[in-house]
C-alpha cells in the first residue's frame, strides 16, 4: 500500500464571465454528451503560448478563449465545431483536436481556424479528443468518439514531422483521452477514461509493444481526463468527477492530491506561470480555471523543430 498523498489546495484563477456564457441556449453536443444538461460553457484544453498567455477551449459552443495573467477572458474564435484539446507549435500556431472536424490549425492572432488532418484511410475520425507534440515535431493524438467498455474502439494516432498522414499506433481502447510523453519520449501515457486507468504505450520501432496499465484508478463519475508531466517525470492526472488532480511519481506512486475549491469536473491540466510551478486546472462544472502551487515545474511543451505548414 502507498502512503496517503499530501493535500494541495487550489484557488480560483479565472471564471468565464456571465456575458460569455450561453445561458438558456440548446446545442446538440450537450444533448448527447451531457444527457440533455445544457452547459453554458465547458472548458478543457488549457495551454500556454511562449508569451505566457493561457488558452482554453469551450467544447459545446465551438470557442477558443484567451485568458490574461489577470484572469480576464476574451474570445479568439467562435466557429461551427467542438474543440476538445489544444497545444501550441513553435511557430505560434495552435493545433486543436476538434471532435467534429479532426485536427485543426488556429492562428490566434487572426482567429482563422482551418482543417489540417480530417481522416484516416478515407474514413473520418470517430471524434478526436487530445493531442501532444514530441520534441522532434511528431504529433500524437487520441480518437475517442463514443467509445467505452461497451465499445472499445478508440484509437491513438501519430503524424510524423513533415507529414499530414496519420499512422495508427493502437486501437481497441475504451475511451482514450488525454496523453503525454515520458521524459525521454520512449513511452506514451494515455488516460483511458471509461476504464478509469492510465495506460503505458512503449514506442518500439514504428509502433508500440507490451502496452499495459500504468495506474489503475477508481471513483469519479467518469475517470482520468487530461494529463501533464513535470520535470521529474511526475504525472499530473485530472480525475473528472472526483474534484481532484492526482500527481504520481514516475513509478506510479500517488504523491499529491490537488483538491478543487470549486466543482467536481476537474477535466484538464497545464503547468504554467513564470517559473512553471503552478498547475492550472479547468473545472468544467462551474466554468472556472483553478490554480495550485506545486513543488516541481512542468516539462516544457514546445517541440524543438518547426512544424509543417
Amino acid at each position: 500500500m502507498f502512503a496517503v498523498p499530501k493535500n494541495v489546495a487550489t484557488e480560483v484563477f479565472a471564471r468565464v464571465p456571465d456575458h460569455l456564457r450561453k445561458t438558456g441556449q440548446v446545442c446538440e453536443f450537450n444533448n448527447v454528451q451531457f444527457s440533455g444538461h445544457q452547459a453554458d460553457c465547458f472548458l478543457e484544453g488549457p495551454s500556454f503560448d511562449r508569451a505566457g498567455n493561457l488558452y482554453c477551449v469551450d467544447i459545446p459552443w465551438g470557442r477558443v478563449f484567451r485568458v490574461t495573467s489577470q484572469g480576464d477572458f476574451s474570445t479568439v474564435v467562435e466557429y461551427d465545431g467542438w474543440p476538445n484539446g489544444l497545444k501550441f507549435a513553435p511557430d505560434g500556431r495552435a493545433f486543436v483536436a476538434d471532435y467534429r472536424h479532426g485536427i485543426m490549425v488556429l492562428d490566434v492572432s487572426t482567429g482563422r481556424i482551418e482543417p489540417w488532418c480530417t481522416h484516416y484511410r478515407l474514413e473520418r475520425f470517430k471524434g478526436v479528443n487530445d493531442l501532444v507534440f514530441a520534441s522532434n515535431g511528431d504529433l500524437y493524438f487520441t480518437d475517442q468518439g463514443q467509445s467505452g467498455l461497451h465499445d472499445p474502439s478508440g484509437r491513438v494516432f501519430r503524424i510524423r514531422h513533415g507529414s499530414q498522414d496519420p499512422e495508427l499506433l493502437l486501437g481497441g481502447i475504451p475511451s482514450p483521452n488525454g496523453l503525454v510523453m515520458n521524459l525521454d519520449e520512449t513511452r506514451l501515457f494515455v488516460a483511458v477514461t471509461r476504464a478509469n486507468a492510465i495506460w503505458r504505450l512503449p514506442l518500439v520501432g514504428n509502433g508500440v509493444s507490451k502496452v499495459g496499465v500504468f495506474i489503475q484508478m477508481s471513483g469519479g463519475h467518469a475517470g482520468p481526463d487530461g494529463l501533464a508531466l513535470d520535470t521529474r517525470g511526475q504525472l499530473a492526472v485530472a480525475h473528472a468527477g472526483m474534484g481532484a488532480v492526482w500527481i504520481f511519481s514516475e513509478m506510479g506512486e500517488p504523491l499529491y492530491r490537488v483538491n478543487s475549491c470549486a466543482g467536481h469536473l476537474t477535466t484538464n491540466v497545464a503547468f504554467g506561470g513564470p517559473d512553471g510551478r503552478h498547475l492550472y486546472i479547468t473545472e468544467s462544472q462551474t466554468g472556472t480555471i483553478l490554480r495550485a502551487e506545486v513543488e516541481t515545474p512542468g516539462r516544457p511543451m514546445y517541440s524543438h523543430t518547426p512544424l509543417p505548414s
